[in-house]
C-alpha cells in the first residue's frame, strides 16, 4: 500500500460527515422508547424535563397525553403548555397539537407526545411525526415517546406475536434518524401489576387488556424486541462514530465471529469449537463455505457433508452463507469486513512433504493478511489420521481414447495442410498452424488432448520443416530454442482453451439449474395451500430427477403419505420404517445410507424455521445423484419446507383468528345478556316486592305506576329474547318468510305507531310517496325491521326527531330512516350490521343488544331486499339506513323470467 493509498484510507468517511453537519444545523430528535403503554415513557419525559426547567432551560410542553393518570398529569404543573389547535372533523372540533404556535414560540426543546399519532383530515400533515420532522427543520429539539410495537418493520411481529394489528405506524427510518433514543423499562410482572391498580387504563378496560394484549408472554416478546432495537440503536451510533473519525474496522464494541469451513472431517470440531466459543462471549456468528466459481470440483458425496455441516451449524444457531470466489483468502476478508466481524475460527493443519514449502495453507495465509482481525485456529486431535493427500486421476479409458484420437487427427491434418501450403510458399511462421490444432484438440478434447496434441505438433513441425528435413534432428540452436518455445506456448493456450471450455459448462449447468429453481420458485409463491406447494414439489423434483418421488407429512402419531409421483409408487414396510425413522431422528436414512440401506427410497428430512415439517423419499438407482442434482434436490427441498411451514402458520393463524372471533362474540353475548336481562328483572322484581309488601298502603297512581313499569320491562324482555330467537332462526337457515303482497305504507305507519307507545317523547315524521306500488315479501318480517331501524334511531338520535321515507326508485321500492345523531365513523360503516356490534352515544355509553341490525339485514336479504347505512346523512350529521325492494312489477318480471 502506498503512502496516498494509506492516507486515503484514514481519511473520515465525507457521507458521515455530511450527515454530521447536517445534524448540527437541525434540531436533535430524543425518542423516549417503550415496549408497552404504560411502562413510564410520558412520566421520564416529564421527569427529565421539569429538571431542566429548573436549571433555567427553555422547556415547554407542546402535548402530551396524561389518559387520566394523576402522577403523570401532575408533573405537567410548572411547565409551559402550549394551547392545542381546534380541528373540526366530522361535526366534532377535536383539540390537536398546535403546530403554528410551536413554531411561532420556538423554544428549546419541546415535548411533543404520541409519535405514532395519526392527525385529522385537515391537518398540515397526516402524521404526527410529520409535525416534528418540521419543527427539528426549524431548529427546534424534540422530546416525544413511541412503543416498540408501532415501528413499521415490527408491525406483522407484533401481529404475530400479541394476535393485535398494530394501525398506527412509524417508518423505522424515524427512530433512525433520531439523535438519542432511552429506553424506558419496566419488567412485565410491573406492568401488569399496574394496569391492575388501574394506574395504565380505567378499571374496566385494564381487565379486558390483561386478558388480550397485556398477557406476560406478549410482553416478555415486546420487552426483548424494545430491547434488541435499542442495542442495535448503540451499535450503528459507534459505526457513525468510527466513521466520522476515520477509525479503521473491525472494533471491539461487540464480538462478531466469522467461521470458516470446507468438506473435510475437521469442519465438524470447527463447528462445535466456535459454538462454545460463541456462547461463552455472547456474540452472533456466520459460518461460511467458499466455492469455486471457474470449476466443478464438488462430488456427490463432497456436498453432502457439506449440507450436514450447515444443518449443525444452523442447529448450533449459526448463520450460514455460501460464497463463490477463486481468492479464498480475499473472499474470507472481504466478508470478514462487510459483516464486522472480530475474530476468524477456522481450522488449522500442518501441509506435510514438498506442500510445505511450495503451497501455504490457507490459515497461514489468512494469518499473514488479516489484519486488526483475530484468527482463532482449530487443530485437529493427535489421535486424528491426516487426510489423504489427493492424487492425479486420469480420465477414463473411453475419454482417453477419444482424447488420443482427437489430438492425433487434428495433428496429422494439420500437417497434411502445413506441407501442401509450404510447397507452394515457404512461409517462416508454418507452426502457427500447429497451434490452432493444439487449440483445436483443447476445446473438443480437454487438456489432455490438448497436451497430446502438442507433443505431436512439436514432432511433426520438426520432421516436416526443420532441417534437416524428414529427421528429428536438429542442427541450429535457434531452431531448438524455437521449438521449445511453441512447445510451451502450445502446452499453455491449450490449457487455457482447456479451462475455458470447462468453465463455459460449469456456467451452462449453473444457468439450467438457476434457471429450474427460478421457476419453481416462482411456481411455489403461487401456491397458497399446503396441497399446493407438495404436488408442485413432487412434481417438479421428479422432472429433474427422473425418479419416482413421495412426500410425507407428520399426522398425530405417524406418518401419511401427501403425494407421490408417478401415481402408481407404493411404500413398504420397509420403506415406512426408513421414513419414520428420519422423522424421529431428522437425519437422512434409506437407500444409499447406513440405516435401514435395503428400502427403495432415499428419505431426507424437510426442515422449516419451526421443526421438522415432512419427510421426502427419492428412490435410488444404480446411478447416483451428480453435484448438481444434489445441490438443486437440497434447495428444492429447503424451499418447500419453507412454504410448507408457511403454509402451516397461515392455517393455525385462520384457526386462531376463528377462535378469537367465537370468544368476541360469546364475550358480547354475555355482556349483552348480563346486562339486557339483568335490568329489566330488577325493575320488575323490586315493582312485584313494593306490591307485595305495601300493596294495601299505597295510593292507587303509585300501584299503576308499578304495574305499568312491570309491564315495560316485560315488554323490553319480551323483544330481548324474539331478537335472540329471531337471530337463531337465521342463523341456522329455518327462517322463510312468506311471499305475499304488502302495502309498504300500511307497514310503515303501524310500524311508526308501535314505536310512538315505546317512545312517547320521540318525534317521528314520516313522508310516503302516494304512488307506492306493491312489494312482495312478508308483512310480519318487514314490519319488524322498521321497527329494529326506529328502535336503533331512537337510542342514536338523542332529542332529535326520527324521519322515515318511501318513495319509488326506478324499479325499486326505497325506505329510509334517519336519525340526526352523531353519525358513525367511516371506519364502522361496514359494521353496523355485525352481530353484537354496538356504537357509542355521545354520553359515552353503548346502548342495546346490537342484534337490532343484524336482524334487519336477516329479515330483509331474506326477502330479496338490500340494506346499507349512509352517514353523515343530513348536513354532515346523522345516520340514514336505506333498504330496496323490487318494486310489484319488477318482481313479478323477475319471478316469470326465473
Amino acid at each position: 500500500m502506498t503512502e496516498n493509498e494509506r492516507d486515503d484510507s484514514l481519511r473520515p468517511d465525507p457521507d458521515a460527515l455530511l450527515a454530521l453537519a447536517e445534524k448540527d444545523r437541525r434540531g436533535k430528535l430524543t425518542v423516549f422508547l417503550g415496549a408497552a403503554p404504560g411502562v413510564g415513557k410520558t412520566y421520564a419525559m416529564l421527569t427529565r424535563a421539569g429538571r431542566l426547567k429548573a436549571e433555567g432551560v427553555d422547556v415547554v410542553v407542546g402535548l402530551v397525553e396524561t389518559h387520566g393518570r394523576g402522577e403523570t398529569a401532575a408533573l405537567v404543573d410548572g411547565l409551559e403548555v402550549l394551547p392545542r389547535a381546534g380541528i373540526e372533523y366530522r361535526g366534532k372540533v377535536l383539540q390537536e397539537f398546535d403546530l403554528d404556535g410551536a413554531l411561532a414560540r420556538r423554544p428549546k426543546i419541546i415535548l411533543v407526545d404520541e409519535l405514532a399519532h395519526s392527525n385529522p383530515e385537515g391537518s398540515r400533515h397526516p402524521k404526527r411525526y410529520q409535525d416534528i420532522e418540521e419543527l427539528i427543520a426549524a431548529g427546534i429539539d424534540v422530546w416525544t415517546a413511541l412503543n416498540i410495537q408501532h415501528l413499521e418493520s415490527l408491525s406483522d411481529v407484533v401481529a404475530q406475536i400479541t394476535g393485535v394489528t398494530v394501525r398506527e405506524r412509524v417508518p423505522d427510518v424515524v427512530l433512525k434518524k433520531a439523535d438519542e433514543v432511552l429506553l424506558v423499562d419496566l419488567p412485565p410482572t410491573d406492568l401488569i401489576e399496574r394496569l391492575k391498580e388501574g394506574k395504565v387504563y380505567l378499571p374496566e378496560s385494564a381487565s379486558r387488556a390483561v386478558d388480550r394484549f397485556f398477557r406476560l408472554g406478549n410482553l416478555t416478546a415486546l420487552r426483548e424486541l424494545a430491547l434488541r432495537r435499542t442495542a442495535d440503536r448503540v451499535d450503528e451510533q459507534v459505526v457513525d462514530y468510527l466513521k466520522q473519525n476515520a477509525i479503521e474496522g473491525p472494533w471491539a464494541s461487540g464480538e462478531r465471529l466469522l467461521v470458516c469451513v470446507g468438506p473435510d472431517d475437521l469442519s465438524e470440531k470447527v463447528l462445535r469449537v466456535a459454538s462454545r466459543l460463541a456462547s461463552g462471549l455472547n456474540a452472533p456468528w456466520i459460518v461460511v463455505s467458499i466455492e469455486r466459481a471457474d470449476r466443478e470440483v464438488e462430488t456427490t458425496e463432497r456436498l453432502q457433508r457439506m449440507e450436514a455441516l450447515f444443518r449443525l451449524a444452523e442447529q448450533l444457531g449459526a448463520e450460514t452463507r455460501r460464497v463463490v470466489g477463486n481468492d479464498f483468502v480475499e473472499e474470507i476478508l472481504k466478508l470478514a469486513r462487510r459483516e464486522h466481524a472480530t475474530q476468524i475460527v477456522i481450522g488449522a493443519r500442518r501441509n506435510r512433504g514438498w506442500r510445505k514449502f511450495l503451497l501455504p495453507s490457507l490459515p497461514d495465509a489468512l494469518s499473514r493478511k488479516a489484519a486488526g482481525l483475530g484468527v482463532y485456529f482449530v487443530t485437529p486431535d493427535k489421535t486424528e489420521k491426516p487426510p489423504a493427500p489427493a492424487r492425479f486421476v486420469l480420465p477414463g479409458i473411453a475419454s482417453y481414447k477419444q482424447s488420443v484420437l482427437i489430438a492425433v487427427a487434428l495433428s496429422a491434418a494439420t500437417a497434411a495442410v502445413g506441407k501442401l501450403v509450404y510447397v507452394f510458399a515457404e512461409l517462416p511462421n508454418i507452426s502457427l498452424l500447429f497451434l490452432l490444432a493444439v487449440l483445436g484438440a483443447a476445446v473438443l478434447g480437454g487438456y489432455v488432448s490438448a497436451f497430446i496434441a502438442a507433443v505431436l505438433s512439436a514432432l511433426a513441425y520438426n520432421f516436416l520443416f526443420i532441417d534437416p528435413l524428414h529427421t528429428f534432428t536438429i542442427t541450429a540452436p535457434h531452431e531448438v530454442f524455437a521449438l521449445i518455445v511453441f512447445l510451451s506456448v502450445a502446452i499453455i493456450a491449450g490449457g487455457f482453451a482447456s479451462r475455458i471450455k470447462e468453465q463455459a459448462e460449469v456456467a451452462r449447468v449453473r444457468a439450467t439449474a438457476l434457471q429450474s429453481l427460478y421457476e419453481f420458485s416462482r411456481k411455489l409463491s403461487t401456491a397458497g395451500k399446503s396441497d399446493d406447494a407438495i404436488w408442485l414439489a413432487v412434481s417438479h423434483l421428479q422432472a429433474s430427477l427422473k425418479r419416482n418421488i413421495v412426500l410425507l407429512l407428520p399426522d398425530k402419531s405417524d406418518l401419511r403419505v401427501a403425494a407421490v409421483w408417478p401415481p402408481d409408487t407404493e411404500l413398504d414396510v420397509t420403506d415406512f420404517t426408513a421414513a419414520r425413522w428420519t422423522r424421529d431422528k431428522q437425519e437422512v436414512a434409506g437407500a444409499g445410507t447406513g440405516t435401514l440401506p435395503n428400502s427403495r427410497f432415499e428419505f431426507r428430512p424437510l426442515m422449516g424455521p419451526h421443526g421438522l415439517v415432512g419427510v421426502c423419499g427419492i428412490q435410488q438407482s444404480e446411478e447416483q445423484l451428480g453435484p448438481n442434482a444434489e445441490r438443486a434436490l437440497s434447495a428444492i427441498l429447503d424451499q418447500t419446507a419453507i412454504a410448507l411451514d408457511r403454509a402451516r402458520l397461515s392455517e393455525e393463524s385462520l384457526q386462531q383468528a376463528a377462535r378469537l372471533e367465537g370468544e368476541r362474540y360469546r364475550e358480547a353475548l354475555l355482556s349483552s345478556i348480563s346486562h339486557d336481562l339483568r335490568t329489566p328483572l330488577a325493575t320488575i322484581m323490586g315493582a312485584v316486592t313494593s306490591l307485595r309488601q305495601l300493596g294495601d298502603q299505597m295510593e292507587p297512581e303509585s300501584r299503576d305506576d308499578l304495574l305499568q313499569s312491570v309491564e315495560e320491562e316485560g315488554a323490553r324482555m319480551s323483544r330481548f329474547v324474539s331478537n335472540l330467537l329471531d337471530m337463531t332462526r337465521i342463523e341456522a337457515g329455518t327462517l322463510k318468510p312468506k311471499s305475499d303482497w304488502i302495502d309498504v305504507s300500511d307497514v310503515i305507519h303501524a310500524a311508526v305507531e308501535r314505536a310512538r307507545k315505546y317512545f312517547p317523547g320521540t318525534v317521528i315524521e314520516t313522508g310516503i310517496a302516494p304512488d307506492l306500488p306493491l312489494i312482495e315479501g312478508d308483512n310480519v318480517l318487514l314490519g319488524q325491521v322498521l321497527f329494529n331501524l326506529l328502535d336503533n334511531a331512537v337510542k342514536f338520535g338523542g332529542e332529535e326527531p326520527v324521519n322515515v321515507y318511501a318513495r319509488r326508485d326506478g324499479q325499486d321500492v326505497l325506505i329510509s330512516v334517519t336519525d340526526l345523531g352523531k353519525g358513525i365513523p367511516p371506519a364502522e360503516i361496514d359494521r353496523v350490521f355485525e352481530k353484537f356490534y354496538r356504537r357509542g352515544k355521545p354520553d359515552g355509553r353503548s346502548p342495546g343488544t346490537g342484534l337490532g341490525l343484524s336482524i334487519a339485514r336477516g329479515f330483509v336479504e331474506a326477502m330479496g331486499g338490500k340494506i346499507q347505512a349512509e352517514s353523515p346523512a343530513v348536513k354532515k350529521r346523522g345516520t340514514r339506513i336505506v333498504i330496496r325492494f323490487p318494486a310489484g312489477e319488477a318482481a313479478k318480471a323477475e319471478k316469470v323470467k326465473g
